[in-house]
């Protein structure tokens, strides 16, 4: 299938999974917090990303994540799949499903833990991109995976109809630039600190971890490059800056942003599933440290934040029958 244009949107939300006290998946919390980021300015959605918690959902929740998101974005964004499997086949297995559920794109990761040479990276993109009609993003994050994506791989692949982006979380502002200028492939900002640098060369837009919690600045960062203003892009920048070192640089991400939405009661529990688990004292101090320090970004008044320390501690096991896979 040829793919035309950007089917992605531009300012795209990894979104974290809210869940009960008991580590289930708060579906009603879900549906509020996909609202939520779509009327903040989001235009795009992933859904059961690395932010999501994909290592510890089951498939049944991964699918019925994307029927959710369809249903509550109504039109409004486009609700991409992330996450996958380091299996090939279960990878495949797991985005025919999405596609069948009503995803819009699919987002795929190199394959972690297995370490494959870049001909196996090679052939799993390939052969997942054959098993769908839909468009695709790569996703290129080795501190996670252990394997980057290589220049010489991603030209070879950047052939394949379907595959039509890149999320970068690698930062080589080098390799971003000589693939712009060799391919068609457009670039997602995977690293919350450079969505304006990887804007500023050409980037299509951002899958943010931050915009789960103030989607609006990063909408307006994306409208003003586009419109060529740098200024007012930076000035978002900066306004960001300590938001995003209180989301990104203490805790993992999914952690954080818990953490600090139900600070501000916009989710009922910031509970996350082993191994994953809330922040301990002095990281929410240091938390709630960068958070004193922001100042002027849409969506996060942080006058009224509550956090509940007690309630973030710890982690929780999914109440689940059987196997997760």
């Amino acid at each position: 299938m040829t793919h035309t244009g950007n089917p992605f949107g531009q300012v795209l939300v990894a979104l974290v999974t809210p869940m009960t006290t008991e580590g289930e998946v708060d579906w009603p919390a879900v549906e509020k917090h996909i609202d939520d980021v779509i009327t903040a300015g989001a235009d795009g959605i992933v859904v059961t990303g690395t932010t999501g918690e994909t290592s510890t959902l089951t498939d049944a929740e991964k699918i019925r994540l994307v029927e959710v998101g369809k249903d509550v974005a109504a039109g409004r964004a486009k609700i991409i799949t992330g996450g996958g499997s380091n299996e090939t086949a279960h990878a495949i297995s797991l985005y025919k499903a999405s596609e069948k559920a009503g995803a819009d794109g699919i987002m795929i990761v190199t394959p972690y833990y297995n370490k494959p040479t870049q001909a196996g990276v090679l052939t799993h993109f390939r052969l997942v991109a054959d098993a769908t009609d839909l468009p695709v993003i790569l996703y290129d994050i080795p501190g996670r995976t252990g394997v980057p994506i290589a220049y010489e791989t991603i030209l070879r692949i950047a052939k394949h109809p379907n595959v039509l982006a890149i999320k970068d979380a690698k930062g080589d502002f080098s390799e971003v630039s000589r693939v712009l200028n060799q391919t068609d492939l457009m670039y997602f900002s995977g690293d919350d600190s450079n969505v304006l640098p990887h804007l500023s060369i050409g980037a299509t837009g951002l899958i943010g971890v931050t915009a789960n919690i103030a989607a609006q600045p990063y909408r307006a960062i994306v409208d003003a490059v586009n419109r060529g203003d740098l200024a007012a892009a930076t000035a978002e920048h900066k306004h960001l800056e300590p938001l995003v070192r209180a989301v990104m640089t203490h805790v993992p991400g999914t952690v954080s942003a818990k953490y600090i939405l139900h600070g501000l009661g916009r989710i009922g529990s910031p509970r996350v599933r082993l191994p994953l688990v809330g922040p301990e004292e002095w990281e929410a101090a240091k938390i709630e440290d960068e958070l004193a320090l922001v100042r002027g970004v849409p969506g996060a008044d942080f006058s009224n934040f509550r956090p509940d320390r007690n309630a973030a501690a710890g982690g929780a096991l999914p109440k689940v029958s059987g196997t997760t896979r």
